[in-house]
């Protein structure tokens, strides 16, 4: 990794859920545009977006980003199954060669 990529990772801001929420609620119900809302935030505008796609006006969670959520549990836990399978496999070798 680059010292610019490190640099500019520790520079990111993070916001929490809360003001995420916050800030789509508002996104929703102000008569400004995305863009006005947004630069008010001082985020930008495609962030707002991305955050409207996971909450819903009403600041509860979207289908797709419980599903998003979901999935990524689902491929941690289908990661950790690959590798106690392998770790089983190459036990039940040993295992054999020891029986011989």
């Amino acid at each position: 990794m680059s010292v610019a990529t490190q640099n500019f990772r520790s520079n990111r801001r993070k916001y929490d859920g809360e003001f995420k929420k916050n800030a789509v609620k508002l996104s929703f119900a102000s008569p400004k545009t995305v863009k006005e809302v947004a630069d008010d935030l001082g985020v930008s505008e495609s962030m707002l977006y991305r955050w409207r796609q996971r909450y819903t006006s009403g600041g509860e969670k979207t289908q797709t980003a419980t599903l998003e959520e979901e999935l990524k549990v689902l491929r941690l836990e289908n990661a950790e199954l690959k590798m106690e399978r392998d770790m089983l496999k190459k036990a039940a070798a040993y295992f054999a060669k020891l029986h011989k």
